[in-house]
This record gives structure tokens, C-alpha cells and sequence, in this order.
């Protein structure tokens, strides 16, 4: 009975870690500002997440799939492709990968709106 019990609390442990995986959403729009391939500083890279899977297209044009990396799911991912991990800040605003590049989230812009004019008669 306490095997049957140990048993179903480590399976329980790692279905919630599995869910909590993944905190933020890295989807958007981001600019590559160090270490860029070829030169291209400023070039546009994007990020889309379906649940654990993480598609990145790089400032080369260049696509491929990552997943959460199994010793730090909550910070890294790990692109397999190119046997690489990036690490990305709690917030998503910042990607590093290990070869030193590091991708900044691009904000839109903000739209400021006034209030209506609105004219009293005498």
C-alpha cells in the first residue's frame, strides 16, 4: 500500500510539473540585438507557441521547433535541430541562445487616445 501511495504522488509530482512547464507566453514579434547571423542587427525574428511547442523563425529566415528543456522547463528551451537551448527571460521579453545571439521582444506601438472636445454654448 505505501509502494501504491509513493507511486501515485511521484506521477502526480510530474504531471504538475509538466503543466506549470511553461509561465509566459513567448509569442510575438522580436529583434535580433547581438550576435546576429550575417550581420543582420535589427532584423525581425518571430515566436510562436502552441502550448509546449515553441516555433521560432531566425533573422536569416531559417525555421525551427523547440520545447521546453527538461532540466529547466520554467526558463530554457531546447531546439533540437541544432542540438541548442536558449534561455528566455520570466517576463518573455529577452531570448539568449547559447551560440551568444539574443532576441529582443518588439512592443507595438502605443496609441495614445484624447478625450473628445466638447464646446459649451453660452
Amino acid at each position: 500500500m505505501k509502494l501504491m501511495s509513493l507511486a501515485l504522488g511521484l506521477a502526480a509530482a510530474c504531471v504538475a510539473t509538466a503543466a506549470s512547464a511553461q509561465t509566459v507566453n513567448l509569442t510575438g514579434t522580436y529583434r535580433c540585438i547581438q550576435m546576429c547571423r550575417d550581420g543582420a542587427i535589427g532584423a525581425p525574428t518571430f515566436v510562436t507557441q502552441n502550448g509546449d511547442a515553441v516555433n521560432f523563425t531566425t533573422e536569416t529566415g531559417e525555421s525551427f521547433r523547440a520545447w521546453p528543456d527538461w532540466n529547466a522547463p520554467a526558463s530554457r528551451l531546447w531546439i533540437e535541430a541544432k542540438s541548442e537551448s536558449a534561455v528566455y527571460s520570466p517576463d518573455g521579453m529577452r531570448i539568449q541562445f547559447d551560440d551568444g545571439r539574443v532576441w529582443q521582444r518588439e512592443l507595438p506601438p502605443v496609441v495614445v487616445g484624447r478625450a473628445p472636445v466638447v464646446y459649451y454654448g453660452r
